[in-house]
């Protein structure tokens, strides 16, 4: 794995940076979106489907090597010649991070010294850092993350002083079992303290690690809390190595940690509405503004559309009419509608394409933003017409 950054922004944390991975044919421009996997594919789209969203930028999967512990062994993986040999994807990029933020529990008290305790398909299991570093060494990923013992928010101090503990102590164990580790990212955690926090990153920065996993997001702290908490983590970071966090999703959110310096997302957001039967239309607009937010709609909350509503089973219309995905050039909202109503698994299909599709023109829109120095603009003009269409709802009710 290679890694550079082309432009950061003096006004913000904002960078745009090259990802090179062994296995993908080019090189991925961040900030990106590590798409959401469940056992190396994503939840609904099919190997055969996944050309159809833009590339490279969907070329990086990211896996829970948890999700792994039901099904094939890792002995009969490593056997097959890994994650990429398996699945019969030698041009994507693999990211190993051990958490599942779908299924992903608060605190265990069964987190120990001796490895960190996971909400896992066989149920709540004690993980050693030695049965992780197997995992990935059967799994080969192109990038891995450390064990952490990431904590909610509402802990009490010494609680955040023990995760950290954990997390630096179960680092240094992964590094020594796994020397020929590679692409390993350090966990960096330390739940809403911000002197853990900066402990945290300080040791870890002086690891032999290729980037940072900033863990612990999205598990109850206020999305006013963060910029301080990203902030004390930046400030400590080398620039030239990457840095993934999970837990991120909503488009805010998203704006928020590549303000303060985040390459790479997880994209359990686009599941999350998938199975719910939504949409996005949000508008990508190189300004920023939300001027076509389809507010009109049953539905909608300015960010996606709900295709359950009966106001969709006679619209003849695509989701959106300017959007190039495969859903979009063929398939209606009546048609999304109806398999929704009759419980098709396609509709999650053709909604997670288009979803995936919407998400990733919107990475691009920034880091086009960020090029060209606009990116300040773009994220208070996005974020101001969101507060604006929730302000007249509000008045409207």
């Amino acid at each position: 794995m290679k890694f550079a950054v082309k432009k950061a922004l003096s006004s913000s944390g904002a960078r745009v940076g090259v990802l090179e991975v062994g296995s993908c044919p080019a090189p991925i421009e961040t900030p990106a979106l590590l798409l959401a996997t469940r056992k190396g594919l994503p939840h609904f789209i099919s190997p055969e489907l996944l050309p159809s969203l833009p590339s490279p930028d969907s070329n990086l999967l990211q896996v829970s090597p948890l999700h792994f512990l039901e099904g094939l062994s890792t002995t009969t993986i490593s056997k097959i010649g890994g994650l990429h040999q398996m699945l019969g994807l030698k041009q994507h990029g693999i990211a190993a991070v051990p958490r599942d933020s779908i299924q992903c529990l608060p605190e265990s008290k069964a987190a120990t010294r001796l490895g960190a305790s996971f909400e896992t398909p066989c149920g709540r299991l004690l993980i050693k850092p030695k049965d992780y570093i197997e995992m990935i060494s059967c799994m080969k990923p192109n990038i891995w993350a450390s064990l952490a013992d990431e904590v909610p928010a509402w802990v009490s101090e010494k609680r955040n002083k023990t995760s950290v503990d954990r997390t630096l102590r179960w680092l240094d164990d992964c590094i020594s079992l796994y020397p020929a580790a590679g692409s390993i990212f350090g966990a960096i955690v330390g739940g809403t303290s911000l002197e853990e926090r900066k402990r945290c990153a300080e040791e870890v920065a002086k690891r032999n690690v290729s980037g940072y996993w900033i863990g612990g997001f999205g598990l109850g702290e206020g999305i006013d809390e963060r910029p301080a908490l990203l902030r004390e983590v930046m400030d400590i970071l080398p620039d030239e190595k990457p840095r993934l966090t999970c837990g991120l999703g909503l488009p805010e959110e998203i704006l928020q940690g590549i303000a303060a310096g985040i390459d790479l997302f997880d994209s359990t957001y686009i599941y999350s509405l998938t199975l719910g039967g939504f949409a996005l239309t949000f508008s990508l607009d190189k300004s920023g503004e939300q001027h076509n937010l389809q507010s009109d709609q049953i539905g909608s909350d300015s960010t996606k559309i709900n295709l359950r509503a009966t106001a969709y089973r006679k619209d003849m219309s695509p989701i959106l009419e300017n959007c190039t995905c495969y859903t979009c050039q063929n398939h209606t909202k009546a048609y999304i509608n109806h398999l929704l109503n009759v419980h098709e698994m396609l509709a999650q299909t053709l909604l997670e394409i288009h979803n995936t599709h919407h998400y990733l023109r919107f990475f691009h829109v920034i880091r086009a933003a960020i090029q060209d120095g606009s990116f300040e603009e773009f994220r208070q003009a996005f974020l101001e017409s969101r507060r604006e269409h929730f302000k007249g709802e509000a008045i409207s009710t």
